[in-house]
């Protein structure tokens, strides 16, 4: 019978991919869309980040296996930019390297996840997190922070959600898919109820860490009695434009740094070596380019907000960092074109796929069927004429 694990059945494919996919098929046929799906920055690496690969390739000393955990000196630099950046008193043995944020989390939640735990995840969330609890076989427990809120989950649901069975708890900050930041005050009253329980484990997702607007990162390990409960996940793929180089870390108590590195000893063993030396350059190179990227995401906020405005019907929050809009949508659900009647999220993005060749991705795959999300990792001619199209045809559904 052609019948694949339980664990495998019991995951979606990533919506992000799956319609990018989408999108890339209708382009082969000659369609002009728009791609505002992907979390995918716009920007080339910077040159000294490149400079570094290639002079590691032209040195020949980096084809060998690389340890596991990364290069030594590549973890000492992650753990100074930590304790100088971040407060947080992270040495070398807490840091393990590995290919992507993504399979830093799946690391961490292989560590630590057993059948019959729960793990609280902040909502609207990452798509991958939920599908990442269930590949553990542990059960997700996803709490919703309402538009009301900025999309942020308060200290008095996570208490509510807490059961004795809770292991970890899952954030990022800023938030894909909202842009949300949480701030030092509501970060300290998460710290305190998590405080409280002495199984409980926070991952602290702060791979968009350097696309911040509000002057401040916090990260929740740097507060009193967190930087032995927290597991915080970062890489290069934002801030660095850096995605398809596949080089993230986590920064972790050592016996979870540990356990993410014999499970990552077993299914990929180390990050690439050349991408490992562009990572030691960037960390510890000029942080010019990356302030000049996020300058422009900046003024892209503010360009598509503006527009979004001007759409009847669509509620938006105004985000604070990271690179995407999650707009609420529900206004246009039962409305018709007279072909076609929109009653989902997934429903919506088909429509604006097909109908103005816009790509995004339905808000169900993040926890809130109401919403869409629109990266704005484009240029400013392609988000405004997206907009307009976007504006279009929400127009002819009555």
């Amino acid at each position: 019978m052609n019948k694949l694990s339980n664990r495998i059945e019991a995951i979606q494919e990533s919506a992000t991919l799956a319609m990018a996919a989408k999108a890339r098929e209708l382009k082969t046929k000659g369609f002009d869309v728009i791609g505002l799906s992907l979390g995918e920055p716009d920007f080339k690496t910077p040159e000294h980040i490149c400079d570094a690969a290639k002079k590691a390739i032209d040195d020949g000393k980096y084809f060998a296996y690389p340890p596991v955990a990364g290069y030594q000196d590549l973890r000492e630099a992650l753990a100074a930019k930590y304790q100088k950046e971040n407060n947080v008193p992270y040495k070398a043995e807490h840091i393990v390297v590995s290919n992507g944020a993504k399979q830093s989390i799946a690391n961490a939640m292989l560590a630590l996840l057993n059948p019959e735990d729960e793990a609280v995840i902040f909502s609207p969330y990452w798509v991958s997190y939920d599908a990442l609890v269930r590949l553990t076989e542990a059960t997700p427990v996803v709490v919703k922070g309402g538009i009301e809120n900025d999309f942020k989950v308060t200290a008095a649901q996570l208490e509510a959600a807490i059961t004795p069975k809770t292991r970890i708890v899952i954030f990022s900050s800023p938030c894909n898919p909202t842009g949300s930041v949480f701030s030092r005050k509501e970060l300290e009253a998460i710290a305190q109820v998590v405080l409280k329980h002495e199984r409980i484990i926070v991952i602290a997702d702060e791979i968009y860490e350097h696309i911040n607007y509000t002057g401040e990162q916090v990260s929740i390990a740097s507060l009193p009695g967190m930087f032995d409960k927290t597991i915080t996940v970062n890489g290069f793929a934002k801030g660095y434009a850096m995605t398809g180089w596949r080089v993230g870390y986590i920064a972790a108590p050592k016996w979870i740094a540990d356990g993410c590195n014999k499970v990552q000893g077993q299914i990929t063993s180390a990050n690439c070596s050349i991408a490992q030396r562009a990572a030691l350059a960037a960390v510890t190179g000029d942080i010019t380019p990356t302030n000049k990227m996020v300058e422009e995401y900046r003024r892209r906020r503010d360009v598509v907000y503006e527009l979004l405005k001007e759409i009847p019907g669509i509620k938006a929050n105004y985000p604070e960092g990271a690179f995407y809009f999650f707009p609420d949508v529900s206004y246009y659900y039962g409305k018709s074109d007279g072909t076609r009647t929109i009653q989902t999220g997934d429903d919506f993005c088909m429509y604006m796929l097909e109908k103005a060749h816009v790509s995004l991705v339905t808000g169900d795959a993040f926890g809130e069927p109401n919403c869409i999300r629109l990266s704005y990792a484009a240029s400013e001619k392609d988000l405004r004429e997206a907009l307009k199209r976007i504006k279009e045809a929400l127009a002819q559904l009555k």
